[in-house]
């Protein structure tokens, strides 16, 4: 029970330096394409459509998600930050999730570029990118909320 609790706390500390920057901001921006409805999304909801635990917006259509390159920064800071787990126990969890339910990890891009790319370009799509990506049009950044 004891080791549980200090899992507890050092996932919180991660958590909350995987969120913000030094200077206090957050690493990323949450941008869905322009078909999605309202313009900010819960933390559960946005964790729930990038685990593969629901496939639908609030009015039932299709949602698209759309992840970064495990390699990039960006990931790291928005699987930390949003579904609360490392990118190892991320890439676990989805190997259990394929191999019980054959549900499938969303797509993957490159770079901030391409998930523009794939958000512009698929209705219901939602993806994330660095906070100091130019946000084209054809695209919306939506506010993520607790």
């Amino acid at each position: 029970m004891v080791l549980h609790d200090w899992r507890t706390i050092l996932a919180a500390v991660a958590l909350a330096a995987a969120t913000t920057s030094a200077s206090g901001t957050q690493e990323f921006q949450v941008i869905v394409h322009p078909s999605v409805q309202g313009t900010r999304i819960s933390r559960a909801n946005l964790s729930a459509l990038f685990t593969g635990k629901t496939a639908r917006w609030g009015d039932k259509s299709q949602a698209v998600p759309v992840d970064q390159s495990a390699k990039t920064p960006v990931r790291r800071a928005f699987t930390t930050t949003v579904i609360g787990l490392s990118m190892g126990e991320l890439q676990l969890y989805w190997q259990r999730r394929v191999a019980a339910e054959h549900v499938f990890p969303p797509p993957i891009r490159n770079s901030d570029q391409e998930v523009l790319a794939f958000v512009s370009a698929n209705a219901g799509a939602i993806g994330y990118v660095a906070v100091d990506t130019p946000i084209p049009e054809g695209v919306k950044v939506i506010a993520l909320v607790d």
